[in-house]
């Protein structure tokens, strides 16, 4: 049966390559209330998505998956605070994953690159943190592009 939602035949376009995603879940607390039962329940879900790691001929390497949470600010403190950098009040930060190149010397110029841009846009740059990161379970296709993978910590500007 047709779907009435999807424009007819046209040109390149073609209606029956249309298809559902595998799923999305979401686990909240209406008064935004943080809660680990919220990650667990989260985690549940990818457990039960399996087959949204969309894997190739490498079963142990998929197109990934995750949860999105709000900033665990206790935990980053204390992390900061392990690596010298002083977190302003909770609200006036931001912490972004950022996936940079195994090899120095590139690497080194991104982190440069990007604590400049941080300081054009009036943002204050507080620092890097390295993500502890296990990939004893991952597959050798996902192994050989792995990439070094930092927390940027960003301090509200003064005019922001």
């Amino acid at each position: 049966m047709a779907n009435p939602f999807y424009p007819k035949r046209q040109g390149l376009y073609d209606p029956a390559f249309e298809h559902d995603n595998c799923g999305v879940g979401f686990v909240a607390h209406l008064k935004g209330q943080k809660s680990h039962k919220i990650i667990r329940d989260g985690l549940q879900i990818l457990e039960n998505l399996t087959h949204r790691g969309a894997t190739g001929s490498d079963p142990l390497t998929g197109d990934g998956a995750g949860i999105l949470i709000q900033l665990p600010d206790a935990f980053l403190r204390k992390e900061c605070a392990k690596i010298d950098i002083k977190l302003p009040n909770e609200g006036d930060y931001a912490v972004g994953n950022v996936f940079l190149p195994h090899i120095l010397f590139p690497r080194n110029t991104v982190k440069k690159w990007f604590a400049q841009v941080v300081k054009e846009e009036g943002q204050e740059f507080l620092g890097w943190r390295e993500v502890p990161c296990d990939n004893k379970q991952i597959g050798h296709v996902a192994a050989s592009a792995e990439p070094t993978i930092r927390q940027v910590i960003i301090g509200r500007g003064k005019d922001t």
